[in-house]
Parts: structure tokens; C-alpha cells; sequence
């Protein structure tokens, strides 16, 4: 590639058969803020604007318009948090609403909670690791763990693992892979 462009998802858009039980979900579950509301006259339906950072307005759109018997064509959409605390609140969270195929998952790289919204539509979300092994790679992430047992044993998983790495050395490779020089 001759230029040096690195696209970042910013947002995501999804259609929506119950408009009023996805924004409950979205603003209850996962903790955006609808940012604005609409009438899309070119799909013939409303549409909601969602975001959980003030400085961006809308990370998620919901959009009306998904019939009935269509199911989800999102294969997954990941929401990164800062800690595994975080994490583990976001699990108890979609564990007391009774989410539809809940999966915690370790990694190596990153611990992860996967479910469904109420539409059927995967969801992650995750933080990541600070060591890599290749990819796919998971085992049940068990949240009755202090953090320091996650760390530990996702440590020692991954050092087991051919093609460890401690991810700033993967970072470092990967900074440098299809580079001249």
C-alpha cells in the first residue's frame, strides 16, 4: 500500500424490528445516550442516533425497517472497556437481564462476553490482554476470579501456547510487517 491510511470503525448501524426495546436495551444494557431522533423519508422509518462518548455523536444507529422474519445479518459488534472491572460489571449486567447466548470467553489476547440484544444481533464486549497467542484461541473466562487469577492463569495459558508473545513485542512485529527496510 502506497499510503500509510488506517480506517477506525467509528459507528455502526442496525436494522430494528422494535425500535422502543433496542434503545432499552442499548441505553440500559450497554450505557449509550440517545443523541438524536429522526424520520429517514428514503426507508420509510424512524431512525436513533446513540453514543456514550459526548465528544462523538453517534457510535450506534438504530434504524426501523427490518421485517419480521429476517435475522440478524451483524455478525458481531465489539465494544471495548478500560478494565476487568469494567468487564465483569457489563457481565453481571447482560447475566441479570437474562441475555440470549451468553459466552464469556478468554482469549489469550483479549477476555470477552458475548450475547445477543434483544434482536438476535452479537454482540462483544471485551479488553484486551497484555500477551498474544494466535488466533482463534478460547476457553471459559470465569468472572468468580479475582483479576489477579485471570491475569495469571491467561499468563500461563498463553506461555503454553505456541506462538506466544508478550503483545508489545507482537505490537513492535506487527508495526514493522509488510514495511521495506
Amino acid at each position: 500500500m502506497s499510503e500509510d491510511i488506517k480506517p477506525t470503525l467509528t459507528h455502526a448501524g442496525i436494522w430494528v424490528r422494535d425500535m422502543e426495546g433496542m434503545e432499552e436495551f442499548y441505553t440500559g444494557v450497554m450505557g449509550f445516550h440517545v443523541s438524536d431522533r429522526g424520520f429517514v423519508p428514503r426507508y420509510n422509518g424512524h431512525i436513533t442516533f446513540m453514543s456514550n462518548d459526548p465528544t462523538i455523536h453517534h457510535q450506534v444507529i438504530l434504524a426501523e425497517g427490518r421485517p419480521a422474519d429476517v435475522p440478524s445479518t451483524v455478525n458481531q459488534l465489539s465494544f471495548l472497556v478500560k478494565s476487568l472491572d469494567e468487564l465483569r460489571t457489563m457481565y453481571r449486567r447482560v447475566v441479570a437481564r437474562n441475555v440470549e447466548n451468553l459466552l464469556p470467553r478468554n482469549h489469550g489476547n483479549a477476555w470477552s462476553v458475548y450475547f445477543d440484544d434483544p434482536e438476535g444481533n452479537n454482540l462483544e464486549v471485551y479488553l484486551d490482554s497484555p500477551f498474544h497467542v494466535p488466533q482463534p484461541f478460547g476457553e471459559y473466562l470465569d468472572f468468580d476470579l479475582s483479576n489477579d487469577e485471570i491475569l495469571a492463569l491467561t499468563e500461563s495459558m498463553c506461555r503454553e501456547t505456541e506462538g506466544f508473545l508478550p503483545r508489545a513485542e507482537w505490537s513492535a512485529k506487527m508495526a514493522t510487517a509488510g514495511k521495506p527496510g
